[in-house]
Parts: structure tokens; sequence; C-alpha cells
């Protein structure tokens, strides 16, 4: 049954889409007759993984955009290249992601995976929201992490690496994009455009593929992991399906809507957030 978004006609627009999770899902829509606007930074790797998609997938309808999301000014740049290709947006679905093994700050001052995994889909998300609404009904969805119940952002050293912790920081990183989407729900109430984040399961990926992870430990580990396809699944649902068209502001595991954790939930803490989110990535001065 094609659900209301679908016949909507726009296109699914997946970020750090040349590899694992990203690739399994832009090739699943594809296999369901759905344009996909591909967003990579990679071009070798990207081009790569389109031309296998359409050797996959008869009549695939794929668009391929080199974009940077490492720094705003990435970030704005693989926007406007968006906007220039995607007259109308069925979904957004922001997959990209990194796990940093060491404190590395990006052009902008700010700890990359700070960045890469909170303040990039949120500058993305808000540079496209415009062309979102236009084309409602439509949706965005977060690719996030249950470690995030492990996080806790400190506004004054999280973002600038200060309190960095190889674990904590991809955790914190996770809390922050968990609030946002709480935050970006309540702010498009009535828009036609939801917004929801989720855990799609333990993948078997690329990330934290670093020297801190490897070894016989992390390859006993990894032999357990699910494959991309199946990380695929819950993502692909929760961008097409009419059973969500009504969710917004939820955290999925997997395809079931779970309650986020307390801190979560501080609306006081979440404006405070977003406040200094705006101002890492140069909104408020818009």
């Amino acid at each position: 049954m094609i659900s209301e978004i679908n016949r909507n006609k726009g296109w699914y627009i997946v970020t750090g889409a040349n590899s694992g999770i990203g690739k399994a899902v832009a090739e699943g829509l594809a296999r369901r007759g759905l344009p996909v606007a591909m967003l990579c930074r990679n071009k070798a790797k990207s081009e790569a993984a389109v031309q296998d998609i359409m050797a996959k997938v008869t009549g695939a309808e794929i668009k391929l955009v080199i974009g940077d999301l490492s720094d705003n000014r990435g970030v704005r740049l693989a926007a406007d290249a968006l906007l220039a290709e995607v007259p109308k947006i069925a979904a957004l679905i922001n997959n990209a992601g990194i796990w940093m093994m060491r404190c590395e700050l990006n052009a902008d001052g700010i700890e990359q995976s700070f960045y890469v995994n909170h303040l990039a889909p949120f500058l993305l998300t808000n540079l496209l929201l415009e062309r979102l609404k236009e084309s409602s009904p439509s949706r965005i969805v977060n690719v996030n992490a249950g470690l995030y119940v492990f996080g806790h952002v400190d506004l004054e050293r999280t973002p600038y690496g200060l309190d960095y912790n190889i674990f904590r920081t991809y955790a914190n990183s996770k809390i922050a994009g968990v609030m946002a989407v709480r935050e970006f729900a309540k702010r498009l109430e009535g828009t036609g455009v939801t917004i929801n984040a989720l855990h799609p399961g333990v993948i078997k990926t690329s990330l934290g593929d670093t020297a801190d992870l490897k070894g016989k430990l992390s390859k006993i580990l990894k032999t357990l992991f699910k494959s991309p396809d199946k990380g695929a699944e819950p993502v692909i649902y929760l961008a097409t399906t009419d059973k969500v068209r009504d969710k917004t502001g939820s955290f999925f595991l997997l395809k079931r809507e779970i309650p986020v954790i307390r801190s979560a939930r501080d609306e006081v803490f979440s404006t405070r957030l977003w406040t200094l989110s705006e101002r890492l990535t140069g909104l408020n001065s818009q």
C-alpha cells in the first residue's frame, strides 16, 4: 500500500549514503520505486555506491550530491546543493555519523563528533526546513543510538572537547540529538513536517573502525552485529509507513516507540542547547 508521503512524489535525502546503513537505506528506498538523493562526502566511493545500487535496482532514480558535513561551511554548501537538485522533499534522513577515537576540533573549533552527530543535522535540517514545509506532508528521520542514555552535555565544555572521553563524548552527541528532535517537533507543530529519532539496532558498519576499537575482541563482537540491511529496515519504516504518519518528537527502538530518559525530556535545558546550537552554527546571526 502506497502511503500518503510516498504519493507526495518528493525525494528522499539520505546523508552518509555511500556505505553501511545509509547505502542500505538508499537501496531499500530505490527498490520501493522512490527517488533518492544521496548526500556523500567521498566522490569516488559514492559514485561506486550509486553504480552498485543502479546495477541491482532496475530503473532506480538516484541523484548524487557531494557534501562535507564536518563544519558549518560544508553543511551550508551541501544544503545549497540539495536545494538546487531536489525541488520537493518527501523525507530527510539524517544518517551520517562518526565515533571519534581521539579529540579533534573542526574548522569552527568544535569537537568533531559533537559537530557531525548533532550540529550538522541540526544545521542541515534548519537550512532545508522551508523546502520541507513546502513539500508537506514530509518527514525527518534522525538515526541515533541507544547509547544516548549515557550522555550528559556540559554546555560549557562538551562542544569544545574539554570533557572528551571516547565513550561518553559519543553518547553526549547522541543525547544532544535526541533533545534536538524533541525541540524540532515542538517548533514544527502544525506545519505538516514530522521528525523522529531511532536506534536501528547494533549494526556492522565502519563506525569506530580505528585503532582503539580494533583487535580480536572487536572482531569477535562484530560477528554478532546485524547487517546494514537489517539496520535500514526501521529507518525506511519511519520514512515511509502510514503507521507513524502522525508521530513526531518520538524515539524508536527499531520499529517500536519507546520513552526517552528523564534527562532528555528537560525542556529548559533543551531550549538552552538549541540556543547554543544556533550560535555555534551561525543560525542566530542570519
